[in-house]
């Protein structure tokens, strides 16, 4: 069976945006591109900044709550309903549960062939990326740069510090097609 989802997991700044584009010009079919960051701004108001929701600290530290919780397992079950109907699709994700968060994409996964890509990026060129963008809580990128990879299993990985992104879109491509 090919390739159904590529789940990219990386801090924030670690380029997997840049990467989900840059692999749908060198994948030969349409893939769809799915982010966390569009599922928090589909999130009501009343969710921003709240205990049960989602919330970013002044140093940049994130904490979700269980309504947050509540409505990203929906959210995760309707990007794998997609999938089922016949759709590619790459998510760009942050794991802030580490390995706990790869278990719920599983589950929400399961029967799907799935290729798990970690998307790694050296902690000061992440924060200098931050700091470039200006629309991110300084700090997110460097606490995350390492966190959200710990007890995650890959399939592959990449570094965006090390390589462009057209050459990791192609290393990840190459692996899309052996399987």
């Amino acid at each position: 069976m090919a390739t159904q989802v590529i789940v990219l997991n990386g801090g924030s700044s670690s380029g997997k945006s840049t990467l989900v584009r840059a692999l749908q010009i060198v994948l030969p079919e349409p893939w769809l591109a799915v982010a966390v960051d569009a599922f928090v701004e589909m999130l009501p108001p009343s969710l921003l900044a709240s205990e049960t929701g989602f919330t970013v600290a002044a140093d940049g530290t994130v904490a979700v709550g269980a309504e947050f919780r509540a409505l990203e397992a929906a959210w995760r079950t309707g990007v794998a309903a997609m999938v089922r109907a016949g759709a590619r699709v790459v998510v760009d994700d942050v794991f802030l549960g580490g390995a706990a968060s790869q278990e719920r994409w599983r589950a929400a996964l399961t029967g799907l062939n799935v290729l798990w890509v970690g998307v790694r990026c050296d902690g000061v060129v992440a924060a200098e990326r931050e700091a470039a963008r200006g629309d991110r809580a300084q700090g997110m990128a460097a606490s995350q740069a390492d966190a959200v990879h710990e007890g995650v299993v890959y399939d592959l990985e990449v570094d965006t510090s090390r390589a462009e992104p057209a050459a990791c879109a192609r290393t990840v491509a190459a692996h899309v097609g052996r399987r």
